[in-house]
């Protein structure tokens, strides 16, 4: 099937092309930058030409003009700015959005798969998410235009056009093109230590991700939705993994709630006058304190999927951050290669 992927360039969009080729797909990319989306995908060994148009998705002709080559589209392009690296997030979030699920139902592509997030259900009402979940009414820019984007593709799904939204929670895994969001976490947790909060983390690798859409890649399937939340842990779980992984002693500081929100919307004033290098905004504060278990033993179960244990998630990308120079090998301890001997470099 020849899918669109937009944002084929970025962590979820380039690790979903790979799989979608391996499944036998042939994606078509839909990129702002083609040279950076070749650059991108060679990461993960992909040297080959793939059909590319050049398009920013805020640009609605140019977005119909590469949907009207495929049979259906992966709409992975998005900015998150949890983290405070965020650029037009209403201009990506929901006119890009509308732009490229309400073209490609006008254009009859089947399915019309969408990447959304378990954040726009954050706050959560419940002590467990699930998709009989009620919206939330987020404080953060970013889940604010999450849910708007969210409506109008649940819009599309109420009058019947096929559409699937995958909800996933926060993605790790190798490879990422700009650190943000919860690799970038975790960066920062074995480089300043881990907040022992309230809240927890939901995890999904990058890679079991992109085995869920390419499993969606099936038409005729009406509208669909399919959480994915992974595997959750506390806060000190979280710093118990790591230091399971490296083999090493993670730093833990108690950070009550309140305290948390108030050190992000500090920091968040201080990032404007000088740069700051750890991922603490009062946007991401307000997650990490509320954030719950996510149940998506449906979704699993529906696709028939098994994702990988998170010690192997956490593991692979800690090795990815030391090897590509995000930290310092001593920080990730065991997980760093070995350096070569002589006789090795000799060979």
């Amino acid at each position: 099937m020849r899918i669109v992927v937009t944002g084929a360039s970025g962590y979820v969009g380039c690790h979903a092309v790979a799989a979608l080729r391996a499944a036998g797909h042939e994606p078509v990319l839909l990129v702002r930058n083609p040279k950076r989306a070749v650059k991108v995908l060679s990461t993960l060994g992909i040297t080959d030409p793939i059909e590319t148009y050049e398009a920013d998705i805020r640009n609605a002709r140019a977005v119909r003009e590469g949907l009207a080559h495929a049979e259906a589209v992966l709409h992975t392009a998005a900015e998150v700015g949890v983290t405070g690296h965020g650029g037009d997030l209403a201009g990506t979030n929901v006119t890009g959005l509308r732009n490229v699920l309400g073209q490609a139902v006008e254009l009859g592509l089947d399915p019309v798969v969408h990447v959304s997030t378990t954040a726009v259900f954050v706050p959560p009402r419940d002590p467990v998410i699930t998709l009989d979940s009620p919206l939330a009414s987020p404080r953060t820019a970013y889940g604010r235009t999450k849910v708007e984007g969210e409506r109008y593709a649940r819009a599309l799904q109420d009058e019947g056009h096929p559409v699937t939204i995958v909800y996933p929670s926060a993605v790790i895994g190798p490879h990422q093109p700009t650190l943000d969001s919860m690799v970038e976490g975790l960066r920062g947790g074995l480089t300043q230590g881990w907040p022992i909060t309230s809240g927890g983390v939901a995890l999904i690798d990058v890679r079991d991700l992109a085995t869920v859409l390419t499993r969606c890649a099936e038409p005729g399937r009406g509208p669909r939705r399919f959480l994915l939340g992974g595997h959750f842990l506390r806060w000190a779980e979280l710093a118990d993994v790591c230091d399971e992984v490296t083999g090493g002693r993670c730093r833990r500081f108690p950070a009550p709630a309140p305290l948390l929100r108030a050190a992000g919307s500090m920091l968040d004033g201080l990032k404007k006058i000088r740069r700051i290098d750890y991922p603490l905004t009062r946007d991401a504060a307000d997650i990490i304190v509320s954030m719950v278990p996510v149940d998506d033993t449906a979704t699993l179960e529906a696709l028939d999927v098994r994702l990988r244990p998170v010690q192997e998630s956490v593991a692979d990308t800690l090795r990815w951050l030391a090897e590509a120079g995000h930290l310092a090998p001593r920080r990730v301890g065991r997980l760093a290669r070995p350096a070569q001997s002589e006789e090795d470099i000799a060979l």
